[in-house]
């Protein structure tokens, strides 16, 4: 009995600690992604607005799939469809680096590397929250996003110096952030492939769990304000380099050490409405500092408060972590965890792909106080999910064995 439990405690730290080393694999590719994406397609495809916002609907494409995507490898499990994913997420980032300046090539390239990111997002959670008790599930999600974001940090660091120093091509970077999504997906492929609650229904869609899809509608539309627009500002109208936006993504990294692992803390011991409250707070104030910076302070100071609005934002994303968690509480059945979370992820990309293209079009059409009247709708959307927030009830206490099964689609 005692060697018997041993074995399994062995098990469960070796399959952390191998959880941890994706993490940090995945910081790699992620730095990548965020430091050079947006400087790659400007650079290279020379983007106005209207395409960089068009091409969020291939790029969000897979988001609104990945429940059915998700729903038809069920069988896989969990773990065995985060290595297909990885292998996609790698497979479309080295090709990004390596095909001709052709805008509908760079989109199909764009949709594998996407397919795997969004494939892996509901699971990596899932995964993540299997190796603790309801009581500490923020703080294992803050130390997995720990070791991410260490990552994140030195990636960062090394490839601000390879732009400035060295002037590597995205061809290269690229093709590192791709080895990076194998490693990720070689150290998944060890894991004990029965680590989550296996999946007996494709799809789920419970009464119960509206207040999560509403929270998913409102997170698909603040996310997408920040990763099309807010980096495109700093881009496009600001006209900041590579250097600079990685220098950026350095300080971001650097910030969530502790930020991400507090923030976990924060859902522990004061719950999810207090953090996706005081998340959505914060936006507010930072879409007004994204709308009003120019009007206020001269443009060199201007750029600062906008990049600190950038970085800001960036860390608050962490909040997200809150929904999930909030979801795993409210469950009337562990495998109910994984198909909802795809869910939701479908459902905030109904937002992520149709919001860039109005929001393109608003910026247009707006001239050059455009990007103002979408920052000025991302405070509104701030304030609903403030508003919604505050609705967010989780049961203390209660016994796995008095969730009562309701009927699944």
């Amino acid at each position: 009995m005692l060697r018997s439990l041993v074995s399994k405690f062995r098990l469960q730290e070796r399959d952390f600690i191998l959880f941890l080393l994706v993490g940090v694999f995945l910081g790699i590719a992620q730095s990548i992604d965020g430091s050079t994406l947006n400087n790659f397609l400007k650079e290279k495809f020379d983007m106005m607005i209207i395409q960089r916002s068009a091409m969020e609907i291939p790029r969000e494409l897979p988001g609104l799939l990945v429940f059915i995507i998700i729903g038809f490898l069920y069988a896989l499990g969990d773990l065995r469809i985060a290595v297909i994913a990885n292998i996609s997420a790698a497979v479309g980032m080295l090709l990004l680096g390596i095909i001709p300046p052709v805008f509908s090539i760079a989109l199909i390239c764009i949709f594998i590397y996407s397919s795997g990111q969004h494939i892996y997002m509901p699971l990596s959670n899932t995964i993540a929250m299997s190796f603790a008790s309801d009581r500490r599930l923020g703080r294992k999600l803050g130390q997995v996003s720990a070791a991410n974001t260490a990552s994140l940090v030195v990636s960062s660091g090394l490839l601000w110096l390879f732009f400035k120093f060295f002037k590597v091509s995205f061809t290269v970077t690229f093709t590192i952030g791709a080895a990076a999504f194998i490693a990720a997906a070689i150290m998944l492929s060890m894991m004990n492939p029965n680590r989550t609650a296996p999946l007996k229904t494709r799809f789920v869609f419970r009464k119960e769990y509206r207040l999560f899809y509403w929270l998913s509608v409102l997170y698909g539309a603040r996310k997408q304000i920040f990763i099309t627009f807010g980096p495109w500002v700093l881009v496009d109208i600001f006209k900041q380099k590579v250097t600079t936006m990685t220098i950026l993504f350095f300080i971001i990294s650097l910030f969530s050490i502790a930020f991400r692992p507090f923030t976990g803390y924060l859902i522990d011991r004061v719950g999810e409405k207090f953090v996706l409250a005081s998340e959505a707070l914060v936006l507010f104030i930072v879409c007004l500092g994204y709308t009003f910076a120019t009007d206020i302070f001269p443009l060199s100071i201007a750029i600062v408060v906008i990049s600190i609005c950038y970085i800001v934002d960036q860390l608050f994303n962490s909040a997200s972590m809150a929904r999930a968690t909030y979801l795993r509480k409210i469950a009337l059945k562990d495998e109910d965890v994984s198909p909802t979370l795809s869910l939701g992820i479908s459902i905030d990309h109904i937002m992520s792909m149709f919001l860039p293209v109005l929001g393109g079009l608003v910026w247009y059409g707006g001239g050059s106080n455009g990007y103002k009247y979408v920052f000025m709708g991302g405070a509104a959307v701030a304030v609903l999910n403030f508003i919604s927030a505050r609705f967010i009830k989780v049961p203390e206490n209660e016994d796995e064995n008095d969730k009562v099964p309701e009927t699944a689609i």
